[in-house]
């Protein structure tokens, strides 16, 4: 008993040392994810409140006849399928779309290309017996691009798996800060008040005040 309680307070600085490095590194690793998402946690909060006034910009350009050929229509059922490689590139060497690979709405006489965004929206119809293209681009500002960022809305694979990573960083650094408060906690009589006052507060929210 004697042996074990010695070793136990040797151990502890170097259990703190470990959490200090886990706590700094992902604090480190998390302080532009959080100062983004707590600022859009306002903005979010507040969105009726901030007033923003969309950008429009609407194009119609006319296919090549090699395209248009193509695309002829026919009579044939509504279909999801990727725009052919040939048009695909002719949108992005035109219009600045990245097409390649996403699926569009084929109807008989049209084609439906949604193109969501972050902070905006745009689409693209081609008719296919003119072979005109209307192209379409909503920007709704910085704050709405920052908003949908923080809720992962339209953001592609590499930005949620940011988000996943930014997470489980995110909790390393608030379990790592729990534990270290943990050891300073018998010098700082105010540590478990003041933890416990930040679990209940949202709980006492959450089942009082909403409904």
């Amino acid at each position: 008993m004697n042996t074990a309680a010695s070793i136990a307070p040797a151990r502890r600085p170097g259990w703190l040392k470990t959490l200090h490095q886990w706590h700094w590194i992902s604090s480190a690793i998390c302080l532009l994810g959080m100062v983004l998402f707590a600022v859009t946690g306002i903005t979010l909060n507040h969105a009726a409140d901030i007033g923003s006034k969309p950008t429009v910009l609407r194009q119609q350009l006319q296919l090549p006849e090699a395209l248009q050929a193509q695309l002829a229509p026919t009579a044939a059922e509504a279909r999801q399928a990727p725009l052919p490689p040939a048009l695909a590139a002719w949108a992005a060497a035109t219009l600045d779309i990245e097409a390649a690979g996403q699926e569009a709405e084929w109807l008989p006489e049209e084609i439906y290309l949604a193109l969501p965004r972050p902070g905006g929206d745009a689409w693209l119809r081609i008719d296919r017996e003119s072979g005109e293209a209307e192209y379409e681009v909503t920007d709704r500002g910085w704050i709405s691009y920052l908003n949908d960022l923080h809720k992962g809305r339209h953001t592609g694979g590499a930005w949620r798996w940011f988000i996943d990573i930014f997470s489980a960083a995110c909790l390393v650094f608030s379990l790592s800060g729990l534990l270290i408060l943990k050891y300073h906690a018998g010098n700082r009589p105010g540590t478990w008040p003041l933890v416990g006052l930040g679990a209940l507060v949202p709980l006492l929210l959450a089942l009082l005040l909403m409904h």
